[in-house]
């Protein structure tokens, strides 16, 4: 039985690239998520103030993949004290964070929040919400660094040995 979260780390693109390879992850699927738009475009989700989020809808076996281990993750691959920015990329759809579908997923989530608020010494900026909406991105953005390989990246695809240990 497989479970989904929607997580928000900067850029979908590098994102879905590197969750996409965790061990456990069975699907995945770039979006914008948690604005006040129906079925916006990338346009307007970067010029028009729609409130989304670039986001990565997860789907995953909590049995290969405890949701900790995966929100660990997303948590390897951004800058969680980082207001609206990762990487290069700067505005609000670029904010970090993860989008609950199932409230049992909220205590763990918080459990991994406070852990990496002690690590870093420091309120994260990182939301935790339930999810609102959904909306797949256009095609070109699904999988775009498999068939972009030399696509601008902000996260390191290198560290997935940190996750899969």
């Amino acid at each position: 039985m497989t479970r989904e979260i929607y997580l928000a780390g900067g850029c979908f693109w590098g994102v879905e690239a590197f969750i996409a390879r965790v061990p456990g992850v069975a699907e995945t699927t770039v979006g914008y998520a948690n604005g006040t738009t129906e079925n916006p475009t990338y346009e307007q989700v970067c010029h028009e103030n729609t409130g989304h989020a670039e986001a990565v809808r997860v789907v995953y076996d909590p049995r290969e993949l405890p949701l900790e281990k995966l929100l660990n993750a997303l948590f390897t691959i951004i800058d969680p004290l980082s207001e609206n920015r990762q990487g290069a990329d700067v505005g609000t759809q670029y904010r970090t964070g993860v989008y609950t579908v199932t409230p049992e997923d909220v205590p763990v989530a918080k459990r991994v929040f406070a852990a990496w608020e002690a690590k870093c010494g420091a309120p994260l900026a990182v939301e935790l919400k339930p999810l609102e909406n959904f909306y797949p991105a256009e095609e070109y953005h699904q999988d775009y660094l498999k068939k972009n390989p030399n696509g601008y990246c902000h996260v390191d695809l290198s560290r997935l040995d940190e996750v899969s240990a």
